[in-house]
């Protein structure tokens, strides 16, 4: 039997809204999806100890993280009535402002949508190996808890 290899969910830098309004603009005509939901996350200009974070450098175990991607997308799938679903999470460096986190699901139903994009959002942030180093406007880090 073979096993597929996970796909890729990785962009380089922040995600752009371009990038964004494409990936939603492929699923305007499908006649069979009643609702998405879009969940963007964004780094924050966090004030920690009197410096305000001007950016965040991630880091991830590229492999692991993909297949525990993968994992929360098919437990997803198996949980959920959805059409589909897009995961896609920055590493290198994002600056505050920007997007690092790109989650988007389809169903026919909405309530579904809301269920889905919520366990979908907490899977990622207990799950997946994505590390992120707080950059200040001094130049100095820290690396970042997850919230």
């Amino acid at each position: 039997m073979e096993t597929k290899k996970p796909k890729n969910v990785f962009i380089q830098g922040a995600i752009s809204s371009d990038f964004i309004g494409a990936s939603i603009a492929k699923h305007q005509s499908k006649t069979s999806i009643g609702a998405h939901n879009i969940f963007l996350g964004q780094v924050r200009a966090d004030i920690i100890d009197n410096k305000t974070v001007i950016a965040i450098d991630y880091t991830a175990y590229k492999e692991m993280a993909n297949q525990k991607f993968d994992d929360i997308r098919e437990a997803t799938f198996a949980k959920f009535d959805l059409t589909c679903m897009h995961i896609y999470h920055s590493i290198g460096t994002v600056k505050a402002g920007e997007i690092c986190l790109f989650v988007f699901v389809s169903s026919p139903r909405r309530k579904i949508v809301f269920k889905a994009l919520e366990y979908v959002v907490e899977a990622i942030k207990a799950d997946v190996p994505v590390f992120g180093k707080e950059i200040f406007e001094d130049q100095t880090h820290q690396w970042k808890e997850n919230s």
